[in-house]
């Protein structure tokens, strides 16, 4: 089945209202590129905004961000030239902002790049390692996470004991978990040694602990779990715990057919 010719999903976000006009406040500057949500949070609560000339203290307020004159600490905002990057997560990182477990986030491998405001797109949970790519364009996240558009991830992941003859068979066929169906779109034996094997997985999309999961009901424990490609894009020789930009012809190759979804140009700047 084409990624075009799925099924809309059904459930309950199926039959939430339609929100009121415009955007919430906060998620303009997420938007835009400059700062995430929680931390617009904050400098709009402090008094450092105001739209169409009065202060506004209410991070959820709707607004048109097309129209409306938005001002933080009295200069015009406006976004962000747009940044893309390849990061080779290592293992024991959480892709999120900040960990209320103190744990060290993805942030840690952008350290001293001096670079504005990007996020994950998508996640690796603390296990897992490889490729994940961060951004300030949000059209751009959320047509790369999209099942019915965004292209397929690959993985090579190491399992606990030696596969049968079946077992990518059975991946691609898929399982029943907790209501969700987890499946592979594609799987292959890559090596395997005396006691234990890695496997290259392919997903279309990605639940969560989509792979753990999968494998735990066909009895077999994950050892190592590392993104290897997003698409047509792979990570490489880029070491572990550093990032790069995306090159005009990575970007350009990730989005072939989609280019509708990406400025004209990447931002040109130097890291550091």
């Amino acid at each position: 089945m084409r990624k075009s010719d799925k099924p809309a999903r059904s459930g309950a976000s199926a039959h939430r209202p339609p929100k009121p006009g415009g955007v919430s406040l906060n998620r303009v500057f997420s938007k835009l590129g400059i700062a995430s949500r929680g931390a617009a949070d904050d400098f709009i609560r402090a008094g450092r905004v105001s739209v169409d000339g009065r202060i506004v203290q209410q991070p959820d307020m709707r607004i048109d961000m097309d129209r409306a004159k938005i001002l933080l600490d009295g200069q015009p905002v406006a976004a962000q030239a747009p940044i893309y990057l390849m990061v080779n997560k290592p293992r024991g990182l959480v892709t999120t902002l900040s960990d209320p477990e103190g744990r060290d986030t993805i942030y840690r491998c952008l350290d001293g790049l001096g670079l504005p405001h990007v996020s994950p797109v998508g996640r690796l949970d603390k296990a897992s390692e490889g490729l994940i790519l961060m951004t300030n364009d949000t059209r751009f996240s959320q047509w790369l996470l999209d099942p019915g558009t965004g292209p397929e991830k690959t993985y090579h992941v190491q399992v606990d004991r030696l596969p049968d003859a079946g077992l990518c068979q059975r991946l691609s066929e898929g399982i029943v978990d907790k209501g969700e169906l987890l499946r592979a779109t594609g799987a292959r034996l890559l090596r395997s040694g005396t006691r234990n094997a890695w496997l290259e997985i392919v997903l279309d999309e990605g639940r969560n602990r989509h792979i753990r999961r999968l494998l735990a009901a066909l009895d077999m424990e994950v050892l190592r779990l590392v993104r290897v490609a997003i698409g047509p894009l792979a990570l490489g020789d880029l070491p572990k715990g550093t990032a790069r930009p995306l090159t005009p012809e990575e970007l350009s190759t990730l989005t072939s057919g989609n280019s509708s979804h990406l400025p004209q140009e990447p931002a040109k700047r130097a890291f550091g």
